[in-house]
């Protein structure tokens, strides 16, 4: 078997730091190996445990979590980070993740979702809750709108090297969806989902989930 994985929280919440720790301890493939209760202490809990991955709170005393996860990943660490705050503020988002956070949700996010973003951070997917998705990528699409007019063209030749059931997952992505419920929706097996969404990355030269999804909004294909 394959060794759980590491998780450290950082939340200045104590109850939150509690609540988060009994979620993913129910959940036999994640291990919480430390804590910490601002963005200072847990820069050197994470030093010292080296996790898969973090999930840091935003507001916080001494370092915030933006401050913190950008100290975090201008060092080299390879931990992940999903940002996990009670807010959906654009500019909270968009900071997140170009300090280089790999996920951002909100803290009323179903436990199964939290576990299952904790798994798919931690196999090197980047995870927004729907409700954040939504938001950044309509933020994306007014940028898109004030800027290269011809971006919906090109979106549209990108998703035509995609075969009709990758497209399918694309869109599914691009909802927000997790693996989980496009297997639900679409009748597949979870396996079957990741491998098209392995092929989809590929196909259209994508980091992550959340790219998937900007090109699906660009070419008004999301829903």
């Amino acid at each position: 078997m394959s060794d759980p994985i590491s998780v450290v929280l950082v939340d200045d919440d104590a109850m939150v730091r509690t609540a988060l720790s009994m979620i993913l301890g129910g959940a036999p493939e994640v291990t919480v190996v430390g804590q910490a209760g601002d963005g200072r202490t847990g820069l050197s809990v994470i030093a010292e445990h080296r996790p898969d991955v973090v999930l840091m709170d935003i507001r916080m005393p001494r370092l915030d979590g933006l401050a913190a996860t950008e100290e975090l990943v201008r060092s080299g660490s390879p931990s992940k980070v999903i940002v996990l705050t009670t807010f959906d503020a654009d500019d909270d988002v968009m900071r997140a993740l170009q300090h280089g956070a790999d996920g951002f949700l909100l803290k009323d996010t179903p436990p199964d979702r939290l576990v299952e973003a904790v798994r798919l951070v931690a196999a090197g997917s980047s995870i927004l809750s729907p409700a954040v998705t939504t938001r950044v990528l309509e933020s994306v699409r007014v940028a898109s709108r004030l800027g290269a007019g011809d971006s919906r063209a090109t979106a549209r030749t990108r998703l035509a090297t995609l075969t009709d059931r990758e497209l399918e997952v694309a869109r599914a992505i691009g909802a927000g969806w997790s693996n989980a419920e496009i297997s639900r929706q679409l009748h597949l097996s979870v396996a079957t989902v990741k491998a098209h969404v392995g092929r989809i990355l590929d196909k259209l030269d994508a980091d992550n989930r959340v790219q998937v999804a900007i090109v699906v909004h660009e070419a008004r294909l999301e829903g």
